[in-house]
């Protein structure tokens, strides 16, 4: 009897021998992942995300597959030929059951009807009540489709969301003046704000938005000067800062074209420019910033340009002031584009879209030093299309 008894405590301390090193390893296996992967984070589990990316050329929807592992880019499938002349902006509304595309020759935005599979139907279009429709956003809470009509019309369209139907209905006084070409919209999270790029005259001008009417009104002092070519627009994580991508800008005593001017954002919208801090900022080497993004949960700034030669910039952006400054190894020498740039809905991947060799760069990044990491087999072919816009369903 003296034998269970002894065997027993063998036992036991075997099951818990055997636990420990079950755990020892998957430690030891996260560590030889994160040491690898070069930016300190566990590779997202599950099946990824839907994107769209319009391909105006096409005249159509590409519908897409980023593998939440991996961030490779898969192809599933477009819609027919029929969504309208030249789409280029994109926009999902909050419910993810539909797509807004404008569709920059026909002046009209389609509304796109999400099924399960993630498979678009045409639901109906839109006119936009100007004409050159670029750039498409949904405002912060939802309600309102806001577009820029970067042709002669010089506005802003904008629309309340019937959040069942996906239909469209001009708000009260839309369109709204933007001055000359307006491009690209931004609105910093509190939702009150809007700012739109207007390249031809290197301005910015900016808006207080009413989210109980839609309502856009320039703000005292609007338009800001920033440089030339002001195109691409983001904020910092703060929504302090606003930041605009100068794509034809010089720079004294410099060879490098295009810069990044910086500006504080005051509680009436109104921009403060950050020249005292050395704004504009540019790298040493270096040309033509057309997209700007902001890593979320991180103080990096990126901008690309054309091309894989110094065609990634990255900066450190200072959260207390907003100074931007060059990081170490910036500008990166990675195929690159200026059609979009942005990082996914994990905050684990940044996207690239290129207008030279019509598809999608992939990287992984270090959110501390900037340092991007080509996703395997990146690029991505946008079946052989220009890309236009791009968005990622969460």
């Amino acid at each position: 009897m003296s034998f269970p008894r002894a065997a027993r405590p063998a036992l036991v301390r075997s099951k818990y021998l055997g636990s420990i090193l079950t755990a020892v390893a998957v430690v030891f296996l996260a560590a030889q992942f994160i040491s690898c992967s070069g930016n300190g984070k566990l590779p997202t589990t599950g099946t990824g995300n839907l994107a769209y990316v319009t391909l105006p050329n096409a005249g159509s929807v590409l519908r897409l597959h980023i593998d939440g592992l991996t961030g490779s880019v898969g192809v599933e499938g477009s819609t027919p030929g029929y969504v309208g002349v030249s789409p280029l902006g994109i926009a999902l509304a909050p419910s993810k059951k539909f797509l807004y595309v404008a569709n920059q020759l026909s002046d009209n935005i389609s509304t796109l009807s999400i099924a399960s599979d993630g498979s678009l139907s045409q639901v109906t279009t839109t006119v936009t009540g100007g004409n050159g429709p670029f750039a498409a956003i949904v405002d912060p809470s939802g309600q309102y489709l806001l577009v820029t009509n970067s042709g002669q019309s010089n506005n802003v369209s904008v629309f309340s969301i019937d959040s069942s139907s996906g239909a469209l209905t001009a708000v009260p006084g839309s369109p709204f003046f933007a001055n000359d070409n307006p491009s690209d919209i931004m609105m910093p999270a509190a939702g009150n704000l809007a700012y739109v790029s207007n390249p031809s005259v290197g301005m910015v001008t900016a808006f207080t938005f009413d989210a109980s009417t839609g309502a856009l009104a320039q703000v005292p002092g609007s338009p800001y000067f920033s440089g030339s070519g002001a195109s691409a627009l983001t904020t910092d994580n703060s929504g302090q800062f606003l930041y605009v991508a100068n794509t034809s800008a010089l720079n004294p005593g410099s060879n490098v074209i295009g810069n990044i001017s910086a500006f504080s954002i005051q509680s009436n919208g109104q921009l403060q420019s950050l020249r005292a801090l050395g704004s504009p900022f540019a790298p040493s080497i270096g040309s033509g910033p057309s997209t700007l993004v902001a890593v979320p949960n991180s103080q990096i700034l990126y901008a690309t340009t054309p091309g894989s030669s110094f065609s990634i910039w990255c900066f450190q952006i200072n959260s207390l002031n907003g100074q931007l400054t060059v990081v170490s190894g910036s500008p990166f020498s990675q195929t690159a584009g200026g059609q979009f740039a942005l990082i996914d809905t994990n905050g684990s991947y940044f996207f690239i879209g290129s207008e030279e060799s019509n598809d999608i760069a992939a990287y992984s990044y270090d959110p501390n030093t900037g340092q991007p990491t080509a996703v395997l087999n990146s690029p991505f072919s946008t079946s052989g299309q220009r890309p236009g816009k791009m968005v990622i369903v969460p």
